[in-house]
Parts: structure tokens; C-alpha cells; sequence
């Protein structure tokens, strides 16, 4: 009897043991993983669990974060509007510095023509800042919602054709660097960092402040005509590039299935003949007409009907616009409300590729042949804009003279479509190498090493600068660790 009570004693304590070891170890796993912020970009294809995220709300308050990282060994990320694809402003187990609330207008010279804003600013607050001034800013997205510092990481291009990349009209920032000191970075001033900062997706360390020239807004007579694919490197080189008065361009090639790939329209931005007429279409313009855009690319999503109907109002809307004005700094803030789009199994992810000028039309055949045989590959839209050669960033994508398209692509989230998905772009991947292009590196991980490496034949020497840099590997993302 007394043996047996022993006996229940000691598997009472075990019992005890076990269940404190477990709720231990299960408390350890909630407070480390579950417990942890939740980060996602607008790719939403790379949830993951960070370690922290931490508003960047003073110059001080950076330091000090860099420095607690270095003394913990925990690892940072950089985040603005996080509309990069890939995971470039996170990684699991990360601190995560929210940009935003570091939006602060530094120096406006207007008679200079230069402006300098912390790197939390957005082109909309510089738009906001240097319109009353009768001022533009040289190249952003077509967009103006996102952060001056994420721009700079992506090193990004838009639809002005006389100038090249951001890169080219940015004359200093400084930097907060991995060790927790601040340098001035520009052609003269450690020089050698400044290739590697703009277009190096937030790898080196925090971009603080920036220094960009401006030039003068102006009114722009918008031209829209439509053409065929084959005809559309001759019309620009011959008919855009070569007049000055063209000062931007964009174009649209068709992803309807009755005109797949084959009919095009093309807007001009003229600059007007009497700049006098600026001041009536001077005024900032904001979100317009969404519904109706909205209902017709949600069409789109679903049917080839609906595609069909959405090119034709496309383009007979721009069609019917042509003539109309609009100022440089209205034509730099399209719309993006209508573009908005919640799914709890799809979303929607960009490509972009680039192809010589040459090019084009070889490459939109090849790349038709490839798409026509990928039936469930839903692709929504694509913009053709012209990028200059510019090759001061390390990481360049435009070695010539190229064609940018910006591809929208509907797609699921599961593992199984986003791999169906990934085939699909590496295919397209090997369709624009093939014909010497290279494509944008801001979007999820689809392509393979070996296609990253004919891209960006120098991409193992900036990985290795990265590390001479940083050798903790403070600054990381989803890109250098996948790549690296």
C-alpha cells in the first residue's frame, strides 16, 4: 500500500514536470513567434513574423535603434510604403524601422532649384511643397504615393524620356550606416558608396535625407494616338525621341484576346505653346472618377469579355483625351485608388522587363508565343514606358536605350499557384534575356540565380561590397537572403 502510493506520488510529480516543461516551452514559442508583429507587403505572398517594428520618429531615435541592434545582434529591415513585392522591407525575426512618420521638408531652394526632404516624405509632400513654386521634380513613379527613400533603394525611372533614373537627379544624402555613424554620400563625398545606396534596396544602411534638383512644372498638350506593335519602335525613335517638344510618354499594348499583344496606344506630353495657359491647370489634381475604372478591371479579373471591354474604354477614353492639358506635376499623380483590390486567396503582383529599343517587336512575338500556350496565366495589364541608358547605378537595368513594361498579374496565394505562377515569369524571364534585356528587381523571388546573374552580371560583386560594408549583416531582407 505504501509502495503504491509512492508509486502514485512520483507520477503525480512527473505529471507535473511534463506539463510545466511543455506550458514553458509552448509560453516560449508564443512569446518568440506568435507573439511577434506580423509584416506583409502589397505582394501579400510573403507574410512573416518580425521581431519589432519600430517608428522612425527622430534622427535620434534611428541612432539609438542601429546601436541596440548592434549590442543585441538583432538584424534590421526598412520600410516605407512597402509596395516593393519581394520582402526588400522585411524578413522574419527582423527589427522593422517604419519610415513614414520621417517626412520632415529640410532646405527649399527654390531659385537653386533643389530640395531636401528626410527620406519618410512621399512625392506627394514634394509636390504639395514646390507646386506654389511653379516647380516639378525631374523622375518618380507614376505614381506619387510612395517614399522618397524607397524610390531611392529601387533606384526608380517614370515617364519623363529626357531624363535618365532617379539616380541622376539626386545630388547628396546622407547615410546611417551599420555601425551607427552618419556620412554624407554624393559624387565627390564617399563616392564610391553612391552607386551602391540608389538601387541598393535598403542593404547599406538607412537613407536619412535626400538633396534632388528640380525643374520648372509645365503645361503639356496630352497626343494619343493608336498603332500597331510593329510599328511602335519606329514611331518613337523617329517621332517622340527625336522632337523636343515631347517631354514624357506612355504607352499601353493590349492584353484583351482579341487584340492580344498586337494593338497598342501611345500618349504624348507636348509641351503646350502658350505656357501661359499653366496657371488654369496648375492646381494639384486628386482621386477622380474610381468607380467606373474599378468595375471594369474587376471585369477583367474574371473573363476575356471583360478584358476586351476594358481595352476598348481604355482606349477610347484616352483617345477622346487627347488634346486635352495637364501640368507636368498632374501628369507625375495618377490615379491608383481604382487599382486597389482585397482577395483573401489572390492578389495581385508586377513584373517588369526591359528591352532594347530594337527589340521590341521580336520580343512582344516571342513573348505572345509563350502566353498564348498559358491559358490560366491572368494577366491584366501592360505599360510600355522608354527608359534612357543609365548605368551609375551598380545594380543598372538600363544598359541601353530600353523599353520598360510594367506587367499586372492576377494570381493565387497558395503554394501550388504561386509556383504555377513562378514558371510562368521564369519563362518570360528567359524570353527578355534572350533578347539582351534584364528585368526589375523590386518583386518576389520568381526568378532563378542563374537568370539573376545574366541580368546582373555584377551582382556578386555587390553582394560582396554589401558584406565589406556590413559585415554583421546588420541590414537585411528577403531579397539578399534569398540571392545572397
Amino acid at each position: 500500500m505504501v509502495f503504491c502510493e509512492g508509486g502514485y506520488k512520483m507520477r503525480a510529480i512527473l505529471f507535473v514536470l511534463c506539463y510545466s516543461t511543455l506550458f514553458a516551452a509552448s509560453l516560449y514559442v508564443y512569446t518568440q513567434f506568435y507573439s511577434r508583429p506580423a509584416a506583409e507587403d502589397a505582394g501579400r505572398l510573403l507574410p512573416a513574423r518580425v521581431k519589432e517594428i519600430k517608428q522612425a520618429d527622430g534622427e535620434e531615435t534611428l541612432k539609438e535603434i542601429v546601436s541596440e541592434t548592434g549590442r543585441t545582434g538583432s538584424r534590421l529591415t526598412i520600410a516605407g510604403m512597402q509596395h516593393s513585392q519581394g520582402g526588400q522591407t522585411y524578413y522574419p525575426g527582423a527589427v522593422m524601422i517604419d519610415m513614414k512618420p520621417f517626412n520632415k521638408v529640410l532646405d527649399f531652394q527654390p531659385e537653386k532649384k533643389l530640395i531636401t526632404v528626410q527620406a519618410g516624405a512621399t512625392w506627394d509632400d514634394i509636390q504639395q511643397y514646390i507646386n506654389p513654386a511653379g516647380l516639378a521634380v525631374k523622375v518618380m513613379q507614376s505614381q506619387n504615393i510612395f517614399t522618397i527613400g524607397g524610390s531611392l533603394s529601387v533606384n526608380v525611372h517614370g515617364r519623363d524620356i529626357r531624363h535618365e533614373s532617379l539616380i541622376d537627379t539626386v545630388q547628396s544624402f546622407r547615410l546611417l550606416k551599420p555601425d551607427g555613424t552618419i556620412i554624407q554620400v554624393s559624387r565627390t563625398e564617399n563616392a564610391d558608396l553612391f552607386p551602391y545606396v540608389i538601387g541598393g534596396y535598403g542593404l547599406f544602411g538607412i537613407i536619412l535625407d535626400v538633396t534632388l534638383s528640380l525643374t520648372e512644372d509645365e503645361l503639356y498638350e496630352k497626343e494619343t494616338r493608336e498603332l500597331d506593335y510593329g510599328e511602335y519602335s519606329r514611331y518613337f525613335q523617329e517621332e517622340v525621341k527625336e522632337n523636343p517638344a515631347v517631354k514624357m510618354h506612355l504607352a499601353r499594348i493590349s492584353v484583351a484576346p482579341s487584340s492580344f499583344l498586337r494593338e497598342m496606344y501611345a500618349t504624348d506630353y507636348v509641351k503646350a505653346g502658350d505656357q501661359r495657359l499653366l496657371e488654369d491647370y496648375q492646381a494639384l489634381k486628386t482621386e477622380r472618377i474610381v468607380a467606373l475604372p474599378k468595375f471594369f478591371l474587376g471585369l477583367s479579373r474574371h473573363s476575356g469579355r471583360g478584358k476586351d471591354a476594358f481595352w476598348n474604354i481604355q482606349k477610347k477614353y484616352m483617345l477622346e483625351g487627347s488634346g486635352s492639358y495637364e501640368s507636368r506635376n498632374n501628369a507625375m499623380r495618377s490615379e491608383t485608388d481604382f487599382m486597389t483590390y482585397e482577395s483573401s486567396t489572390k492578389t495581385e503582383v508586377l513584373q517588369e522587363y526591359f528591352v532594347p529599343v530594337d527589340e521590341f517587336a521580336s520580343y512582344i512575338d516571342d513573348l505572345r508565343f509563350v502566353l498564348q500556350q498559358e491559358k490560366e496565366f491572368n494577366l491584366l495589364n501592360i505599360t510600355v514606358r522608354y527608359v534612357e541608358k543609365s548605368d551609375e547605378a551598380f545594380l543598372s537595368y538600363a544598359k541601353e536605350d530600353m523599353f520598360a513594361l510594367v506587367l499586372l498579374i492576377n494570381q493565387g496565394k497558395s503554394e501550388k499557384e504561386v509556383e504555377k505562377a513562378g514558371l510562368v515569369i521564369r519563362k518570360m524571364i528567359d524570353v527578355t534575356l534572350n533578347h539582351r534585356g534584364s528585368y526589375y528587381l523590386p518583386y518576389y523571388s520568381f526568378p532563378s540565380k542563374k537568370q539573376l546573374e545574366t541580368a546582373y552580371p555584377r551582382i556578386d560583386e555587390f553582394f560582396r561590397k554589401k558584406k565589406q560594408f556590413d559585415p554583421n549583416e546588420r541590414f537585411t531582407n528577403y531579397f539578399y537572403e534569398e540571392y545572397k
